[in-house]
């Protein structure tokens, strides 16, 4: 552990430049004497690095040299797919090893690459949580993570949807980071399902399995991402909608409406009203989301859901006089 961390704290050096043993306490999550004792360490081996005195102090390596103990450990390897996503990496315990595999790849590119690829850290940011949403508890996320790696069975305690609990034996497949949501693709009694992580109560590891030759993880959650659309959103309302309107389906109705949007032929009217046919769920959410648009939105069919909107914009009506 020790070694791994001196190697940190030289990469970081050679990366950053100049760096104070607050910085890099705080990137290696270590105290700050311990930051002292491993400059020593890199000096007494024959490391060049110095500390710079002063208000704007710290430490740096002798301009011009480079290290090239670069060589990526396993765990390493493993973490780079999630170079993008530092939380999730964090979330599956792998936030340390990242940055180190980050480290030593910024490390081996030649001085114009790292400068590009700095660049683009500076200037990009990838948030993958929607807006005031709180943060979900994932306790068993990273035991389960480790269940895939190994394909080892799961004994788990699951909460269902309508709040009771049972439990299943999952045989995990992949995990999805799906708007900051994580879910399990696992097969259970011969089938693949999809679970979501946070309804996990309890979980005990088991032995191995045989993953089922061929399966796609990306395939298989397209096809169950479309197949919950499908039942998320069961009927198609008839609607006219302002530009204005037409402005707001996004926000109101999400990529499903925004995708009806798209695949509308229709042409609008002189007065800018566009007929659209919109996913939308069954019973009293659809009413909801249409009456989210206000005066923006008319609904044409079908005519129970009409009547349900023009009853409720009376109701409405007469609270206000």
């Amino acid at each position: 552990m020790r070694a791994s961390r001196l190697l940190s704290v030289l990469l970081l050096l050679q990366n950053r430049g100049r760096m104070t043993a607050e910085e890099l306490a705080e990137e290696l999550e270590v105290s700050v004497r311990t930051v002292y004792r491993d400059i020593e360490s890199l000096s007494a081996a024959g490391v060049p690095v110095y500390a710079e005195r002063g208000r704007a102090g710290g430490y740096r390596l002798l301009d011009g040299y480079r290290t090239r103990l670069t060589g990526l450990t396993g765990e390493e390897a493993q973490s780079l797919p999630l170079a993008g996503l530092p939380d999730a990496a964090a979330e599956l315990g792998l936030g340390t090893v990242l940055t180190a595999a980050q480290l030593k790849l910024y490390a081996a590119l030649p001085d114009e690459l790292r400068s590009r690829a700095g660049k683009v850290a500076e200037r990009f940011v990838l948030d993958v949580p929607g807006w005031f949403r709180g943060i979900e508890s994932l306790p068993h996320l990273a035991e389960v993570a480790q269940a895939v790696w190994d394909s080892r069975r799961v004994s788990v305690k699951y909460r269902r949807w309508d709040n009771s609990e049972t439990n299943r034996l999952l045989e995990p497949l992949g995990l999805i980071l799906k708007a900051g949501n994580w879910y399990l693709a696992a097969q259970c009694e011969g089938a693949i399902r999809t679970y979501r992580m946070s309804r996990i109560r309890s979980l005990e590891p088991g032995a191995a399995f045989e993953r089922p030759a061929g399966f796609d993880l990306a395939a298989y959650w397209r096809e169950w991402s479309e197949q919950f659309e499908r039942r998320m959103y069961p009927r198609v309302a008839v609607v006219r909608l302002s530009p204005l309107g037409r402005d707001l389906v996004p926000f109101y109705l999400g990529a499903v409406g925004a995708r009806a949007l798209r695949e509308c032929r229709e042409v609008p009217d002189e007065d800018g009203w566009l007929r659209v046919e919109l996913p939308v769920e069954p019973g009293a959410p659809a009413l909801g989301e249409l009456l989210r648009f206000g005066p923006e939105l008319r609904v044409l069919e079908p005519a129970d859901l009409r009547d349900q909107v023009a009853a409720a914009v009376d109701r409405m009506g007469a609270f206000y006089g």
